[in-house]
């Protein structure tokens, strides 16, 4: 009942969000390119670079774009805790790898917004649209709420990564906190080029983007050839992009520490017999239980949870027993 009022709190936030970026929005800008020089005039084999990738749109789309992230949200963080199913939550995996990543092509993402944020933050004369803020910010809200729901089902640098994992081999789990830490210096670095004076600033986090070239087709050979490499690591091991490199899922880990609810192996008692820890490749299991700060909403522990097994066989004998009986009586 709390995560129904949650949810419906959210809903009447983004359609405030949303009600706003019409007062807010800006038109949309279209270059100029009959009354700049050809590129034959300028010589030096010059070549007009695009005005921006993905091109700008309509301000509607904005709303759409905020309305499909609230409800993805929503629904991983329903099929996660609430129905507790993998296949489902893989589907909504499926579906937002297509939307944000391939069709948006990877833009506007919350991990690339840090960059944004930090610049409005440290540079007045620095615009940043709705949809940036709102995208920046909802995840980490329902990461104070229930923990990483972003990463779960809906980022899709996470889901790209989740579809491949075929064969998860275990990191020891002193090198899996020492790589952990890479992030956070990452984000700090982040953070600190994005802050420079406008003629040195970089927003390395979107220049090095190891899938944005994946989900564009077409970008530098070299970043192709590291999402490449990390595409055919994660085969193995379990996302590397979001539990070594990834600059907001460091955030999204430290706002989940404190996490009004997370997730649970069992609904109402936890077992110890092991089997959901070995069903975890990112090692968020600890003690045979989860930990909110690493755990990526996946739900793969409750496939391989015997209380989850048992329940589903009792769902499906009360089923067949009255479908049974319904027969006899007939």
């Amino acid at each position: 009942m709390r995560i129904r009022w949650i949810l419906l709190v959210l809903m009447s936030l983004a359609a405030t969000a949303a009600a706003a970026s019409h007062v807010l929005a800006q038109y949309q800008y279209q270059r100029e390119v009959d009354v700049a020089p050809p590129d034959e005039d300028i010589g030096g084999g010059y070549v007009t670079p695009e005005v921006q990738r993905p091109a700008p749109r309509a301000a509607w789309w904005d709303v759409v774009d905020m309305a499909a992230l609230l409800v993805a949200l929503g629904l991983s963080a329903w099929l996660v805790l609430q129905r507790r199913s993998r296949n489902w939550l893989i589907a909504l995996t499926v579906i937002c790898l297509v939307y944000f990543g391939f069709y948006r092509e990877g833009c506007v993402c919350p991990i690339g917004a840090i960059q944004n944020v930090s610049v409005a933050l440290t540079d007045p004369g620095y615009a940043i649209p709705l949809v940036v803020i709102v995208f920046f910010l909802l995840p980490l809200v329902l990461a104070l709420l229930f923990g990483r729901v972003f990463c779960g089902g809906v980022c899709p640098l996470g889901g790209i990564q989740e579809l491949v994992l075929l064969r998860p081999v275990e990191v020891p789990r002193r090198l899996d906190g020492v790589l952990g830490l890479f992030r956070y210096v990452y984000l700090g670095l982040a953070i600190w080029f994005a802050t420079r004076p406008p003629v040195d600033r970089d927003f390395v986090i979107c220049r090095f983007d190891p899938f944005v070239g994946m989900f564009r087709l077409a970008g530098p050979a070299d970043i192709m050839i590291f999402g490449g490499a990390l595409l055919i690591l994660a085969v193995f091991i379990g996302r590397p992009y979001c539990r070594y490199l990834c600059p907001y899922g460091a955030l999204l880990s430290i706002f989940s520490r404190v996490s009004w609810r997370g997730v649970t192996i069992t609904p109402d008692k936890e077992l110890d017999c092991g089997l959901c820890a070995e069903a975890c490749p990112y090692g968020a299991i600890e003690d045979m239980r989860a930990k909110t700060s690493g755990c990526l909403f996946c739900a793969r522990c409750y496939n391989w949870c015997p209380r989850g097994v048992v329940k589903q066989e009792a769902v499906k004998a009360i089923t067949t027993g009255s479908s049974d009986e319904a027969k006899a009586s007939a």
